[in-house]
């Protein structure tokens, strides 16, 4: 990404809560569509898919902003709550204050895995309330984080497992170091799994009952329906923990907006693919940029 314009941004979520975007506006950028680009769990805007992305999104004419989830990418002073797949709400109001702060009229949001679910659910919340939507793109979306948990959790994904779930509480630590007493450290070394963290902390912190309530509300899938603007899911047959049948619903299959992309192999965010056609090997991206340029 060397030689884009840049622009750090912090945008108001709510009054507590701040989040963070690194901006790469056109010449126009009124007259120019804008990409705002979410990361998925324990990523950030640095992220290479979202610095892979940016570039591509940039190069055909788009405004980009590759968004930091609240505590993400060193923003852990911005906001004294953790991140959760449940806060749409945050998306929904940056794309109000491009739409009539900055006046940008063409906007996609577009986020991978937790980011994808984040930007699914916030399209569906603001149904046709935001004219200044034009689309959505989701790679790999956790559309219904109680079946990504359980299937995170199994033994075959233990490599995965456990580098989420110890970033997930160094990331606490930090966070705790900024904010004392507010939230209770003394359990986090007995803590296992990724729905025992969630359980204990990210639940709570987000205002929910505990991690039932969390995982079953968080989720994109009971939203999906009311998304009126067109939308791009590109998922993986064999995705380790994002399982495929979740997209066969009728929900889905049967929306008039939603189009489901689902290559039998690519795993998690992967989709690797031999270059052709004057294409790079990073396939997702490029379906995600014919996408946005109306191609497909």
């Amino acid at each position: 990404m060397a030689g884009l314009p840049q622009e750090s941004r912090v945008f108001v979520a709510e009054p507590h809560a701040k989040l963070q975007g690194c901006c790469h506006w056109q010449n126009n950028r009124k007259a120019s569509p804008t990409a705002i680009l979410v990361h998925g769990l324990e990523g950030s805007s640095e992220s290479r898919y979202m610095r892979g992305i940016a570039a591509k999104a940039y190069r055909a004419g788009f405004n980009v902003i590759r968004m930091n989830q609240r505590t993400c990418g060193g923003t852990e002073h911005l906001s004294p709550t953790l991140y959760n797949s449940g806060l749409s709400g945050d998306y929904r109001a940056i794309v109000r204050e491009l739409a009539h702060r900055d006046k940008l009229e063409h906007i996609w949001l577009v986020g991978y895995s937790m980011g994808g679910n984040l930007v699914l659910k916030a399209g569906g919340e603001l149904n046709r309330t935001e004219p200044a939507l034009a689309g959505i793109a989701a790679v790999c979306p956790n559309i219904n984080p109680t079946v990504c948990a359980h299937a995170l959790e199994e033994p075959r994904n233990f490599i995965y497992h456990h580098h989420f779930l110890t970033r997930l509480k160094a990331r606490l630590c930090r966070k705790a170091a900024l904010f004392p007493g507010k939230w209770d450290l003394s359990k986090l070394d007995q803590i296992a799994t990724i729905s025992e963290f969630d359980d204990c902390y990210t639940a709570h912190d987000g205002g929910y009952r505990d991690g039932t309530d969390y995982y079953d509300r968080a989720g994109a899938r009971h939203v999906l329906h009311a998304i009126a603007v067109p939308t791009l899911i590109i998922t993986a047959q064999d995705d380790p923990f994002i399982p495929y049948s979740m997209f066969t619903v009728p929900t889905i299959q049967q929306h008039p907006h939603i189009r489901v992309v689902a290559p039998r192999h690519g795993g998690h965010c992967g989709f690797f693919n031999r270059s052709r056609n004057g294409e790079d090997s990073y396939w997702a991206e490029n379906r995600i940029l014919d996408f946005l340029l109306g191609r497909i």
